[in-house]
């Protein structure tokens, strides 16, 4: 298919439809509404599809589960305030070991915050967001392109991981419009779904539920799912580097930060100014290699976020008290340039060199 000029949202929509996604749940908040908007459209022109307005961010999450357990390929999206609502289900979902697709295009909070870009949902998303031990795949992209790649690898990690993947991107990801090329080709064939409820004639019954009330079953429950993000740890961690191999100063950022972070490095770079960035796609699992294996030979991490600074945290957990952190965000929908970053990252650049002078 030729490249086509896409708002994040429709790329989202569409690269869902690509992949065989043909029910879809929501409720209208800004700045997401373009993609419910999209979904209607498009799913009427499916064979199979199905869109419903849900009277409530709770409603539209099981029904999410719902189609799930029935054995489709299913999705909700919200911003914020949306999405908090939706943790209960979530959780059931991950309890549940149920796949599914779940869209968060932040807007500035807390509470009902504005509806302008923002990164503060890092740790609703990272940390399972809702009640008990669980993960959710996070996917961060950076572009428009991403939002239909990152849309098509959540439905089949989903699938083979059977565990809610959340698409974390931005109001002005959701927003902007560039050319993206959504993938037509015929999609891997999904594992089987021996969970599925379609009824048990000729078969036993089955059961899928979140409710153990054996505190010894419960835990054993708990164990599994827990060596299943084992393995989600091991084999699904993703980033890119930009810039990184002579680089004296690493900046870490991810999303529409990282754009803004690119186009500083490069400024920066003019000046003679060593810096590089690693940027996290999956912000769960988060890439803890790559920055321990950086701390090897550079010293000073930059962490730029479009928030009062949440990944900061891993990035801590990651270098495990090696090498000097530091930090700039702009939080409820403030949004930096890059010649600001720039300015910013280079003071530090040269107090850390003087540090290192001595």
């Amino acid at each position: 298919m030729d490249k086509q000029l896409m708002s994040g949202t429709s790329a989202v929509g569409e690269a869902a439809i690509q992949a065989g996604c043909r029910y879809y749940f929501g409720y209208p908040i800004t700045p997401q509404n373009e993609l419910p908007e999209y979904m209607a459209r498009r799913l009427s022109e499916v064979p199979g599809g199905v869109f419903i307005q849900a009277e409530s961010e709770l409603s539209a999450i099981n029904m999410v589960l719902g189609a799930s357990v029935a054995g489709a390929r299913a999705m909700t999206s919200s911003s914020s305030p949306g999405i908090s609502l939706k943790q209960e289900g979530i959780s059931f979902l991950a309890g549940q070991e149920l796949p599914a697709v779940i869209v968060n295009v932040v807007r500035g909070g807390p509470g009902l915050g504005n509806i302008a870009p923002a990164q503060s949902d890092y740790f609703q998303s990272t940390r399972g967001g809702g009640h008990g031990d669980y993960r959710t795949i996070v996917l961060a992209p950076s572009s428009v392109q991403e939002m239909a790649n990152l849309t098509t690898l959540a439905f089949d990690l989903a699938d083979n991981y059977r565990t809610p993947v959340i698409v974390l991107a931005d109001g002005m990801l959701g927003q902007m419009m560039e050319p993206v090329r959504i993938s037509s080709r015929k999609r891997k064939k999904s594992p089987a779904k021996d969970y599925v409820l379609s009824g048990a004639k000729g078969r036993p019954a089955r059961l899928v539920r979140s409710l153990i009330l054996d505190p010894k079953e419960e835990e054993d429950h708990n164990w599994k799912l827990f060596r299943k993000y084992q393995r989600i740890e091991q084999h699904e961690v993703r980033y890119e580097t930009f810039l990184l191999e002579d680089a004296e100063m690493a900046v870490l950022a991810y999303g529409t930060a990282a754009r803004i972070a690119r186009g500083a490095i490069k400024r920066l770079r003019k000046e003679g100014l060593k810096v590089g960035m690693i940027r996290p796609i999956t912000l769960w699992p988060f890439p803890a290699g790559i920055i321990q294996a950086t701390a090897k030979h550079l010293h000073d991490f930059f962490v730029f976020e479009m928030s009062t600074g949440q990944m900061v945290e891993d990035v801590k957990l990651s270098l495990e008290g090696r090498g000097r952190i530091h930090f700039h965000g702009r939080p409820g929908g403030v949004i930096s340039t890059p010649a600001e970053l720039s300015r910013i990252i280079s003071r530090h650049y040269h107090q850390s060199r003087g540090k290192r002078g001595r």
